[in-house]
């Protein structure tokens, strides 16, 4: 069995030390704070696909990771035994113009499942919408990022893997290493910058619901009796704590979705999310350093795309066989 150093103990580290432990790998995480204490620790957990019209290789890449999540999460769960909030209910997005959605929605009928697809609806079957026309798909789905991470931790020791919290990574690093340290190892690979995002969470309760997509913003319920709104991506930022623009986003939630507008505020959150410059993931051998790889670049996306990242990353490190593609694919150092 090959033995595999992951360092990061957030979305991506741990779905890819999951798929390598499932694999027979002996799997060690080193995580210097506590799992998910970055980026992948927040509310929001909107697995939604991109737009299916104007086609492309990111697109294709995350559909596929889209439709083998499911299973994915299904094994975590049994693995873990505990909850990861996995469910596909749905999206929902406000229309104003719904003659230029027809291309949108004939894509959607070439691209995706026959099951899983667009329609116009005046009629959505959900509190949370106000009347009016709205666009649904059924291919979007939810989870609970914290429960997830934790569900994958709990699977990875479960298989007899290690997770190290709280604690620095050693020099020495036994095995292929995989680091997986979201923007500060973004930023010393000079191949991105953190953006700032910040969520909260309501105490509302409708875990059937689908969420609600509207001008950047969204409205997660989840299913363990809350509803997360999010997310702020601020450029400028002087610190990583959250501050009044999450208050601002919660009035806009409250505003779209009246239902909202006595649901006690639980908590909020604010985090540096590690966005690449080409904004794809950025994956594969680190230039320079034999043995060592890299998964990072995750920005709003990775909880969506970490079925397949875990599953082509394992094939690199454990089986030398590289399907990344090609927008995905670490640069040398600039």
């Amino acid at each position: 069995m090959a033995s595999v150093t992951v360092i990061g103990g957030g979305i991506f580290g741990l779905a890819c030390a999951w798929e390598m432990a499932r694999r027979g790998a002996r799997v060690r995480v080193h995580e210097a704070r506590g799992i998910g204490a970055g980026a992948s620790g927040g509310h929001i957990g909107a697995l939604a696909p991109h737009a299916p019209d104007n086609w492309n290789d990111k697109k294709a890449f995350q559909l596929d990771s889209l439709l083998i999540a499911p299973a994915f999460w299904a094994e975590v769960q049994r693995a873990s035994g505990q909850p990861t909030g996995f469910a596909r209910t749905g999206r929902l997005q406000p229309v104003t113009d719904p003659q230029a959605l027809g291309p949108r929605i004939e894509a959607a009928a070439i691209r995706w499942p026959a099951d899983l697809g667009m329609h116009l609806t005046d009629a959505p079957q959900t509190p949370l919408a106000t009347p009016g026309l709205w666009l649904h798909d059924d291919l979007t789905a939810r989870l609970n990022p914290r429960a997830a991470l934790a569900a994958l931790a709990a699977a990875i020791r479960a298989k007899g893997g290690e997770v190290i919290e709280n604690h620095p990574a050693p020099e020495s690093l036994p095995g292929p290493v995989l680091w997986a340290t979201g923007t500060p190892g973004l930023l010393s690979l000079n191949q991105g910058k953190g953006v700032k995002g910040q969520s909260a969470l309501l105490d509302f309760a409708l875990p059937a619901s689908p969420h609600i997509f509207a001008d950047g913003l969204y409205i997660v319920p989840h299913d363990d009796g809350t509803t997360a709104i999010g997310s702020t991506s601020e450029n400028s930022f002087t610190h990583d704590r959250p501050d009044d623009q999450i208050h601002s986003l919660i009035t806009r939630a409250r505003t779209l979705c009246p239902a909202l507008a006595d649901a006690p505020l639980i908590e909020t959150w604010a985090g540096i999310r590690p966005r690449s410059t080409s904004r794809a993931p950025l994956l594969g051998a680190w230039p320079g350093r034999p043995g060592h790889y890299v998964a990072n670049g995750g920005f709003k996306i990775g909880f969506g795309m970490a079925p397949k990242i875990a599953a082509i990353m394992a094939d690199l490190i454990l089986d030398g066989k590289d399907a990344i593609p090609a927008d995905f694919r670490l640069l040398p150092s600039l």
